[in-house]
């Protein structure tokens, strides 16, 4: 197993996708009850929420409703785009990296887990001094960042992209998720699948397209199943701190 395999989960989670529209929201669901399934203290945050409209259901609520679990959204602005340029069109302040950092650390006392789950892909820019969600991942020590992709053609060299944005920065990789796995994949998805599986990181799993139709019990139960990757790592937190081998 490799080195990513073997380290323990950190208590911070960072989940970005190679592009807008990928399944992060979804992935991001998965992963909070894939952790409370497994007895952790799960909590989520995002830190701009885009494109909904005040009092009407975002990407945290989803969440809450899929897992039950408690959310947290830091700003939410109504243009459907990247948050700097969204801010602006209603001229309204984006908070800073350091009111982010905070408000994680804040979650980190009384949960074992908060995942973060960025605003489309990893340098969309979060902050009014251009601060992006790399940046959110340096200002936050042993964090570790899932990569959402696609599985269609394509992927591949977003992903690459992704990757190479984060090892370029010494950013931690968990490991990467399928947002959307068809019923029934071609041959190009089925070779991407495997393509990623055997990066050193690996493949965490995949989640089945339709997932956020489920409801939210059958949801919960089914989460571990499409993230064997990370209930692996579950498993070994666990272990550890049982004192089992």
């Amino acid at each position: 197993m490799t080195e990513s395999g073997l380290a323990t989960l950190p208590a911070v989670l960072i989940v970005t996708g190679t592009d807008t529209d990928v399944g992060k929201t979804v992935v991001t669901s998965a992963v909070v009850a894939t952790a409370r399934a497994a007895g952790r203290r799960v909590t989520a945050y995002k830190p701009t929420q885009t494109g909904v409209a005040p009092g009407e259901p975002g990407d945290m609520a989803e969440v809450e409703r899929l897992t039950g679990a408690p959310t947290v959204e830091g700003v939410r602005l109504r243009a459907p785009m990247a948050p700097r340029p969204a801010a602006r069109l209603e001229d309204s302040r984006l908070p800073t990296l350091d009111e982010h950092v905070a408000r994680v650390e804040s979650l980190v006392v009384c949960h074992d887990l908060v995942v973060v789950e960025g605003a489309g892909g990893l340098l969309v820019e979060l902050t009014d001094d251009g601060d992006t969600l790399a940046d959110l991942a340096l200002a936050l020590p042993g964090c570790a960042v899932v990569v959402v992709a696609r599985s269609a053609l394509g992927t591949l060299n977003h992903t690459m992209l992704t990757r190479e944005a984060l090892s370029h920065r010494g950013i931690r990789q968990l490991g990467i998720v399928l947002g959307s796995w068809p019923e029934q994949p071609d041959v190009i998805e089925q070779t991407n699948r495997e393509h990623l599986a055997a990066l050193p990181e690996g493949l965490l799993g995949a989640v089945p397209l339709g997932a956020p139709r489920l409801d939210p019990e059958t949801f919960r139960t089914a989460s571990p199943g499409w993230l064997p990757g990370l209930e692996e790592r579950l498993g070994q937190r666990l272990g550890q701190r049982l004192g089992t081998p």
